[in-house]
């Protein structure tokens, strides 16, 4: 949908390696450098978490805590991603990302897309076997509230680290609109889940509060019916009452399936604000993946 012309510097084979080999900077720092999100994977493999988790113990790397999910009897899983792309992205970055638009690319500064992007799928991709990523971007000014298109022009991105080129690549020529709708973009990973018969995390990452709020609900509790988990992470300024209550109050579901992560609280109040999203974002995945299985659907 989007002219996807390479961005100079992102896709070249000195990029790529640069995403391993570079020095590790402060990640958290609105001044971290493009060079920097380069090294992250290897930056958060060394991230300390200060803090245990709802019963899970002090874990030393995100190696730790993918071993600790591995441990509960999750052994593989497909990751599928959600970008927002609606227009108050512009507006939501006031408080927490310097009154820059929350999609900004620069060479001085890490937006709040990239960093997730990075943490979870550093976390999760030792689950993919397949290591092929669904990615879609929702809300813009072409599909609004209707549907979802893929961030990749064509197939699938091949682990998270093209999951994040292509979003580099392509957000600069996005035009936001909106309004905001889940349900597309569930309904999408449902349809995954019913193709694969393998249970799969969808990763949402979005800037505020839902409009089609009665759109989204009936999408969740269909989407219980089948070995999919959903993880939302907002970012911005929120306000983030809405998914608060689509996290601990929606009916009528076969199981929790719906889980919030506020980012910026998460980042605010940790020492090792990486290790720390991990935890928080995966925290339910062992209960959730024992309730399918017991729901016979895995």
């Amino acid at each position: 949908m989007y002219n996807s012309t390479q961005k100079e510097g992102n896709m070249s084979g000195t990029t790529k390696q640069a995403r391993t080999n570079s020095t590790s900077e402060d990640l958290a720092s609105s001044k971290t450098s493009t060079s920097s999100l380069r090294s992250f994977r290897r930056e958060t493999t060394n991230m300390r978490a200060s803090d245990s988790i709802d019963g899970y113990e002090k874990f030393e790397t995100l190696e730790a805590v993918s071993a600790a999910i591995r441990e509960e009897g999750v052994r593989e899983c497909g990751l599928i991603f959600g970008i927002d792309y609606t227009l108050s992205n512009k507006l939501q970055g006031q408080k927490t990302f310097g009154g820059f638009n929350l999609h900004d690319i620069s060479k001085d500064k890490v937006n709040p897309y990239q960093e997730v992007i990075c943490i979870l799928g550093e976390t999760l991709e030792p689950f993919d076997n397949e290591g092929m990523i669904p990615a879609y971007g929702f809300g813009d000014r072409n599909v609004k509230d209707k549907g979802i298109f893929p961030l990749k022009k064509e197939g699938r991105c091949d682990g998270f680290g093209e999951v994040l080129e292509v979003y580099e690549e392509i957000t600069p020529e996005v035009k936001l609109g909106g309004p905001t709708n889940f349900a597309p973009l569930i309904d999408e990973a449902v349809s995954i889940v019913q193709s694969k018969n393998k249970f799969h995390i969808l990763v949402i990452v979005a800037d505020g509060q839902v409009t089609s709020e009665e759109d989204t609900i009936k999408s969740i509790v269909r989407a219980s019916d089948n070995a999919l988990s959903i993880i939302m992470i907002g970012v911005g300024d929120g306000p983030w009452d809405v998914m608060q209550d689509f996290d601990t109050k929606l009916p009528e579901r076969k199981f929790d399936n719906f889980h919030f992560v506020e980012f910026h609280k998460v980042k605010e109040e940790a020492r090792n604000p990486q290790a720390e999203i991990a935890l928080e974002a995966l925290m339910q995945i062992p209960e959730q993946y024992k309730t399918m299985r017991e729901l016979g659907y895995l």
